[in-house]
């Protein structure tokens, strides 16, 4: 206690003493070039932890002692260091770092520069992505990369999206693209019990996105890059900054603003009474609309907190994270509670370089039974929700009506957690012996537990059902292993660099899910653990050249093993290359208008193993489920059941060629790229029937046909105004794409289809199919017949081979899901302290299958119910007239070209002594420009059914930075 006060009289006096020694000084730091305001400069007290940055004006205060050294430093600029000797303001001017501007890129296992990178690689930083309350990093990225489409799953709150890289290649495969977190390959089939696997990646703590989109990019990662590859690297301190805090606050309020059109009570009951033998006993006196029952409006926050230091050799970034969002269908919830670190530490003079990120995150999710949303667009508009009682209406002994969706949202509960932990430990080493020669070695683990249970309630519409109970678990585990050897070397008497790289990479995956239910009869049984494992393990190099400073050449090469294949098809080798010629290094250009001008052209293999099942090659037997056990005598004892297989399964391949110019103008503030490839992918891994008694199932995954996609990328980037106080620049893309089918199987049979994209309405039914020639997504249907006044006729079809019969050979190819065009167009302005940005998305040639319309858009859905109640309809019967289903008309497939205004938000930075505050408003989701009567001309697979709507987003932003 003496020691404590003794302390605390003497800081009494040392701190005034202190405080007056100090001064607080302030000033600006400008571009020397243009005297133009550096936001974000780090300022430091040399050899102390103090320091500051620059506001947006380039603005910034400190305490200094006469004499003090203070160090300013900025990426792409010079550090610069200047004594404090009384200076009143302390204005201070960097110039420009030729060595810096460079700009240094992710490409794999490595890193380039981007006017020596020779494949299509793209990157975007964090200043360009997408704002607002955002939870799956995915949607960070839409509309932001031309050949990048991103579409979101659905509203579900913490629901991923599908990204397609040029269109993807594969039938049965996966077509999304690698991903690759701090070095670590996820595993392509992402985590069980979670809505999208990359919501452990918070997306307030990604740096940046870089896209490797053709073969000779990507061939590097081979045996899982045909849909290339995408590099996620999170953010870290920085070296010699200050001391800071942040906290960062998003609050959020969703609403639906469009609902599927259905009947309401008058419509629906003057069909109604058109039944034979209508009951009007059967229907009630409400009005009500069913979807704005089971929707609501939804609120959520986002809050973060970083810590951040950083030393001359060590630095850190610790960042605690917390989401939580309500789904705008009654009952849905997403919660996520995380903690982000990274730690940074350089020995030996900066030859070692010791980096960890480590990432710890609990999702959970309480499920709304997504059924309700059927059930809402089925449900009797009559009815009111509730009985006099209070209990919810049912048609009670009606078992094939459908329950009452609010009673399944309220009763029907289903929650899981997903605790998960990702880490990389990445050695970066210049060996002592030859500075030029580096070992680099990432050690990364990926490992998540999955714990969840299910209730659902007995059928209130049968009072001898069950209630059913389910208790499921998972774990996941990723673990890899790769290391490489890089040298660089500038042989003047050649004029050439050289870039020498070769490494080995292993990783394995396990899986194993299990559980226990209630089945039908309300007792738990175990059911049997599902245990997948499956392994790769891969050798690469790759030899890249800087000749003169004018013509690149890069060569790949990576030979991989996988489990999935048998030992005679376990290894495959993919090949790549690549050329570029820097033209605004040409002699001849130095008086050109152009500042930047390359030509690049590449080639290369890559491969898809990625088929879900890990021993398709081998004869497996599979333990059958308690309710298929077979008597014996007084036992019940559970069989084995042999599953099919291909003992000459192999890795599907693709060749790629791409073909491109980067060009610049106006001392690159207008910059842009045109992008062209060719894909040929052979052996397609897809299931297929096969022939009656030629394996042990109808249906068998094997190496069959292949697909063709090309395409052309076209983007333009550019600084439009650059002053002190207003700066405004835009970022245009579009893509051209053509995806088919070219060989089905084995024959090359060009007529031989296999139907797809199963639909509601009857049983069994599917609107889609794959046939050489056409896009996967195709839809297959007969050709509608009009009246003279254009009303369609119902049950009349062209008959399109002239046998005086409609039958299944009249119906026809027609139309597709995927787009021919699409793209987005972003814009950011600031003006002062403000600062605005907005980002539209736009799709064209895409059709939409309208699959509520086709199933419910008819009287008989109304009439002929199988039971004693009325379901609704959809409203385009009113326009019809339809009596009956008529499902394979091509009337259903509609235009769903769009423009959406994706994003929108505006920003005020308000400074304060030391500390920093911006406000914001962001709104996504905010219009949508479309001929699609549906609810939404954006769904993946092109059918429109049981959608999950996406909200309207409005998200309130505070941050604080101190």
């Amino acid at each position: 206690m003496k020691t404590f006060l003794n302390s605390l009289f003497v800081l009494a006096f040392l701190l005034p003493a202190t405080i007056f020694g100090q001064a607080q000084v302030s000033g600006t730091v400008t571009d020397e070039a243009n005297a133009l305001p550096l936001p974000g400069v780090n300022i430091l007290v040399k050899g102390t932890t103090t320091g500051a940055s620059t506001d947006f004006d380039g603005k910034y205060s400190i305490s200094v002692n006469q004499g003090d050294i203070l160090v300013f430093s900025y990426l792409g600029y010079s550090t610069k260091e200047v004594t404090y000797t009384g200076q009143s303001p302390f204005n201070v001017t960097l110039s420009e770092d030729a060595g810096q501007l460079d700009e240094v890129v992710l490409i794999g296992y490595g890193s380039t520069t981007k006017q020596d990178a020779t494949g299509a690689v793209e990157q975007i930083s964090d200043k360009e992505f997408n704002r607002g309350a955002i939870v799956a990093p995915e949607q960070l990225l839409a509309g932001k990369a031309a050949g990048v489409r991103v579409t979101p799953n659905g509203g579900a709150p913490g629901e991923g999206a599908d990204i397609r890289i040029r269109g993807g290649s594969s039938l049965s495969a996966t077509n999304s693209p690698l991903i690759v977190v701090d070095g670590l390959p996820l595993d392509q089939r992402g985590v069980q019990g979670v809505r999208g696997q990359l919501n452990a990646i918070n997306p307030n703590d990604i740096e940046d996105f870089v896209v490797l989109k053709d073969a000779a990019a990507t061939a590097i990662y081979g045996s899982r890059a045909s849909n290339g590859v995408i590099l996620i690297t999170t953010k870290k301190g920085k070296a010699n900054s200050p001391l800071t805090f942040e906290y960062d606050l998003k609050a959020s309020v969703q609403e639906v603003t469009d609902y599927v059109d259905v009947l309401n009570a008058a419509q629906f009951r003057a069909i109604a009474e058109t039944a034979d033998g209508f009951d009007a006993s059967i229907l009630g006196n409400a009005d009500t609309n069913w979807q704005d029952e089971i929707f609501t409006t939804a609120i959520g926050a986002i809050h973060n907190f970083t810590v951040s230091k950083g030393y001359e050799n060590f630095n850190f970034r610790v960042n605690l994270n917390h989401a939580s969002q309500q789904g705008v269908l009654i009952g849905d919830l997403y919660e996520r509670n995380a903690i982000n670190t990274s730690f940074v530490q350089r020995l030996l003079n900066n030859d070692l370089k010791l980096t960890l990120t480590a990432k710890g995150n609990i999702d959970e999710y309480k499920f709304a039974q997504g059924g309700a949303i059927g059930a809402a667009v089925a449900y009797d508009p009559t009815q009111s929700p509730l009985n006099p009682n209070g209990t919810f209406f049912n048609f009670v002994g009606e078992t094939l009506a459908p329950i009452n969706p609010l009673f399944t949202l309220e009763n029907n509960i289903n929650r899981s957690r997903n605790k998960r932990f990702i880490s990389n430990f990445n050695v970066d080493y210049k060996l002592w012996f030859l500075k030029e020669l580096r070992f680099n070695m990432n050690a990364g683990i990926d490992y998540s537990e999955l714990d969840g249970k299910e209730f659902n309630a007995a059928n209130p519409l049968n009072p001898e059902a069950f209630a059913f109970r389910n208790i499921y678990t998972g774990i996941d585990r990723n673990t890899s292993l790769d290391f490489y050897f890089n040298y660089k070397k500038d042989i003047e008497s050649l004029e050439t660099n050289i870039d020498l790289t070769a490494g080995h990479a292993y990783q394995e995956f396990y899986r194993q899910s299990g559980g226990r239910d209630t089945g039908g009869n309300g007792i738990f049984q175990d059911r049997f653990a599902n245990v997948n494992r499956n392994t790769l393990e891969s050798y690469f190099a790759r030899a890249s050249f800087d000749i003169k400073d004018r013509y690149l050449v890069s060569l790949t090469y990576r030979r991989d093993g996988s489990s999935r294949f048998s030992e005679d098809n376990r290894w495959s080798g993919f090949a790549g290359g690549s050329i570029g010629w820097k033209i605004i290094n040409e002699d001849f250009m130095q008086d050109s208008f152009f500042s930047n001008l390359k030509l690049r052209a590449g080639y290369g293999q890559q491969g898809q193993q990625e088929i879900g099942l890990n021993y398709a090659y081998l004869g497996l037997y599979t333990p059958g489920t308690q309710d298929a056990a077979v008597q014996i005598g007084d036992q019940f004892l559970t069989t084995l059941r042999p599953e099919e297989f291909d003992e000459d399964l192999k890795w599907e391949e693709t060749s790629q060629y791409n073909l491109a110019l980067d060009f610049g103008f106006f001392n690159n503030r207008l910059t842009g790229t045109i992008d062209g490839y060719y894909k040929d992918t052979e052996d397609l891994l897809a299931t297929v029937p096969t022939a009656a008694g030629s394996n042990l199932s109808d249906l068998l995954l094997t190496n069959v046909g292949s697909t063709r996609s090309r395409g052309l990328e076209f983007s333009l980037n550019g600084i439009l105004v650059q002053s002190e106080n207003f700066n405004w620049d835009a970022g245009f893309n579009i893509t051209l794409q053509e995806y088919e089918i070219t060989k089905l199987n084995l024959s090359g049979d060009p007529n031989f289809f296999l139907p797809q994209g199963g639909i509601s309405g009857g049983v069994g039914n599917n609107i889609q199919l794959w046939k050489p020639g056409f896009d996967p997504t195709t839809f297959f249907v007969f050709r509608q017949v009009y009246d003279t006044n254009g009303n369609p006729i119902e049950g009349a079809y062209v008959d399109v081979n002239g046998d005086n019969q409609i039958t299944e050979a009249d119906r026809q190819a027609y139309k597709k899901a995927t787009p021919d065009v699409y793209g987005g167009f972003t814009n950011n302005l600031s003006y002062k302290n403000f600062d605005f940005s907005f980002t539209f998305r736009y799709s064209l040639g895409n059709y939409m299958y309208n699959n509520v319309a086709s199933d419910r858009g008819n009287t008989t859905t109304i009439t002929n119910a199988p039971g004693n109640y009325y379901p609704n309809a959809h409203v385009s019967v009113l326009d019809t007239g339809f009596q009956n289903q008529n499902l394979f008309s091509d009337l259903y497939i509609e235009r769903a070209d769009f423009v959406k205004l994706d994003n929108i938000s505006i920003g005020y930075l308000i400074p304060f002594d030391n500390i920093n505050l911006r406000a914001s408003f962001t709104a996504t989701n905010v219009l949508t420009i479309t001929k699609y009567d549906g609810i939404d001309p954006e769904i993946n697979n092109g059918i429109d059914n049981n959608f999950y709507p996406r909200p309207q987003t409005y998200v309130l932003g505070l941050n604080f930075a101190f």
